[in-house]
């Protein structure tokens, strides 16, 4: 099975729905990625942005999976750094060298802009996750919050 990566531009937003789907089914959670998808127009001006950057692995015109990264400038120095937020490849593709192509990908566009480094978060338990994660890179244990926002309680 061969695929090729391709960034996912404001001009093939359709991308982000094929995306969004494998996402939902990879994460068994279709509600998140699904429930209250936005519109295209709401997804043209994320991807027109430079701090948004999506990447899919596809096998002809199926997407098999992929990424999504922010970029985040620094204010202690004039750099920054890549936070790749989702990442994901389908069941039946997996152990092919997709995530890690995903993550080159990812790399060259750092090296790009000059970004200092590529971080990425993986939940305890995922040890597919780690275990690529500390193929690629250093690990740091680290602890996560998420604070709620006013009138908007945590989930869970």
């Amino acid at each position: 099975m061969s695929f090729h990566i391709e960034r996912v531009t404001a001009a093939n937003v359709t991308q982000m729905d094929a995306l969004l789907d494998l996402f939902g089914k990879a994460f068994d959670d279709a509600a998140t990625y699904g429930g209250n998808r936005p519109g295209p127009g709401y997804l043209r001006q994320l991807l027109d942005t430079d701090y948004f950057i999506t990447l899919v692995a596809l096998a002809g015109d199926d997407c098999v999976g992929g990424l999504v990264a922010y970029e985040l400038k620094k204010f202690e120095q004039q750099r920054s750094e890549i936070y790749i937020y989702d990442l994901a490849v389908s069941e039946t593709h997996r152990r092919r060298g997709i995530a890690t192509a995903l993550i080159g990908a990812l790399g060259n566009i750092a090296a790009s802009r000059r970004a200092w480094v590529i971080f990425v978060q993986a939940d305890r338990g995922d040890e597919a996750a780690i275990a690529l994660y500390t193929k690629l890179g250093l690990r740091e244990d680290v602890l996560h919050f998420d604070i709620a926002v006013k009138d908007r309680p945590i989930a869970g």
